[in-house]
């Protein structure tokens, strides 16, 4: 039998997505990417340029040690790759490796680093690989050379991908003759200051069960059931995978895939089943409460958007309120803090937006001036509150964003005129002052549709002037905003993106005022379903 050729790709993510990609590939589905994968596609396509021409840079001095491989027609990228590894290349960029029809295996290497008579491959991923800080010995190795060695400065964030990836690029080299017995990998990744080293020797067995079991799946061999995940946010499957649930009934509908898995082995295989369950939860439940899992299906059951979890939502309030939203660009910065401030001892002072923005495009040492202009004036308003006697808040939806942008400009811009220390930052972020509306909805209420913002506000009767705001749609309107695309700025897109902005800090306003006012506790209660 011949078994279907499977990328690195392949072997992670939605299983039944595998099936339908394969057995189903004359049905028609919009295949076009969700407009957040284009953009992720092309910014990953940008680092691995910026890495390209770095390593190209290094190795200048030294004709034949580094060798880009053209693009082109697989055939081509593969005689070449195979051309400059019999030359001795000491790195071969942009490589294609043989397929490997027999194991049914194909893919290619952004990065071949030459280790004696053989290679290893080296992936150019556009996340994060490394962290700062010893917790764990990981090795890495310099750009320049293939010279492992322990980096106490470092902690490895591992990622399944990643690792699964290198295991089939190694036995792609092993298929071409070009392995080496070292049992490494390695990966750049945003940072591209380092290789950081993998051994993958361990993870070879996990591997080629992972691609015999994708094999099955991909060959009609191993059935598969869609499953509702992250994933089927931009699948082009969703629109058959989702009608097929919802007749179903089924339980992943309300709750995530890991407790959908556990939930099933349970037996629980609808929403019914989880709406009337009355029992402990199940052996490795996690992720919440199994109580709240229940109270999810009951109200999915009666199409409840929301459901209070106590008999008085409450939030923290202040005599001088301001609400601030983050405007990031993928991991090339914060661009954009916008503010809304309301002194509720004032009624004279008038509730005002107030944006704090580059558009030079990121990444910039501008970003550094708008962070250090939008930190003095939040200081300011401390200060003053303070003064008079009046107490403060800040506040943000889901400050995990926020926190890490104020933490990251303190660090990447210090010493610039007016940027924070990074001690200020943590103190402002420790303190009671910074309050988390979306950890304030979480514990006053069960969401069944989700706690994003969009979500939840609209049921406190806010509504965004334009029908496509949305974090990712933000993304697209900012490459044209600053010229990304054609190097054009776009006035009008600026304006869009201020806008959205603006009626995110009024969102986070209504909802907060909302929960405190005595609205929110006309929410049906948990123990009314």
């Amino acid at each position: 039998m011949t078994l279907p050729l499977l990328t690195a790709r392949d072997l992670a993510g939605c299983e039944h997505r595998l099936a339908l990609d394969h057995l189903n590939a004359r049905e028609v589905v919009d295949a076009s990417d969700d407009p957040s994968v284009t953009r992720r596609k092309e910014a990953a396509a940008v680092h691995r340029a910026a890495v390209a021409q770095v390593l190209a840079g290094i190795h200048t001095d030294e004709p034949g040690t580094f060798v880009e491989v053209a693009s082109g027609p697989i055939s081509e990228r593969v005689a070449a790759t195979l051309s400059a590894c019999a030359a001795g290349a000491g790195w071969v960029f942009n490589a294609a490796l043989p397929t490997d029809r027999r194991a049914g295996r194909r893919g290619g290497s952004e990065l071949l680093a030459r280790v004696g008579d053989g290679y290893v491959p080296v992936i150019v991923v556009n996340h994060r690989v490394s962290v700062p800080g010893g917790e764990g010995t990981i090795r890495t190795s310099p750009l320049f050379t293939w010279l492992p060695a322990d980096d106490p400065t470092r902690s490895m964030r591992s990622h399944r991908r990643d690792v699964l990836r290198l295991a089939h690029l190694t036995r792609l080299l092993e298929h071409a003759g070009l392995a080496t017995d070292t049992g490494l990998g390695g990966s750049i990744g945003l940072d591209a200051d380092c290789i950081v080293v993998h051994d993958l020797t361990p993870a070879m067995p996990g591997y080629d069960e992972t691609l015999a079991r994708r094999h099955a799946i991909a060959a009609g061999a191993l059935s598969t059931v869609p499953s509702r995940i992250g994933e089927c946010r931009t699948c082009p499957w969703w629109v058959r995978c989702g009608p097929e649930l919802v007749a179903a009934r089924d339980v992943s509908l309300v709750i995530n895939g890991n407790q959908a898995r556990v939930a099933r082995d349970a037996g629980l295989l609808t929403v019914d089943d989880l709406a009337d369950y009355t029992g402990p939860a199940p052996d490795d439940w996690s992720g919440g409460d199994i109580a709240d899992a229940v109270v999810l299906a009951r109200a999915w059951r009666r199409g409840v958007s929301l459901v209070r979890r106590v008999e008085v939502p409450t939030v923290a309030r202040a005599d001088v309120e301001v609400d601030v939203d983050m405007e990031s660009y993928g991991e090339d910065g914060a661009y954009l803090w916008g503010t809304l401030l309301t002194d509720r001892t004032d009624p004279t002072r008038p509730v005002r937006y107030r944006p704090f923005v580059t558009w030079d495009p990121l990444p910039t040492v501008d970003e550094g001036r708008s962070f250090a202009e939008f930190w003095a004036w939040l200081t300011a308003e401390r200060e003053a509150a303070a003064a008079t006697g009046k107490t403060f808040a800040a506040y943000c939806y889901s400050q995990s964003a926020e926190n890490r942008w104020l933490l990251g400009s303190a660090t990447r811009f210090a010493g610039l005129p007016g940027v924070p220390t990074l001690e200020e930052v943590k103190a402002f972020i420790a303190s009671p002052q910074w309050v988390d509306v979306y950890e304030a909805v979480g514990a006053n209420f069960i969401c069944p549709q989700g706690k994003g913002l969009k979500k939840i506000a609209p049921v406190a009767g806010f509504g965004w002037r334009d029908p496509e705001a949305g974090g990712e749609a933000s993304m697209e309107w900012y490459r044209v905003a600053v010229g990304v695309a054609d190097g054009t700025p776009d006035a009008g897109q600026r304006d869009r993106i201020l806008a959205y902005n603006e009626d995110d800090v009024w969102a986070t306003k209504v909802l907060r005022e909302w929960i405190t006012d005595g609205a929110a506790e006309q929410i049906v209660h948990r123990d009314d379903l």
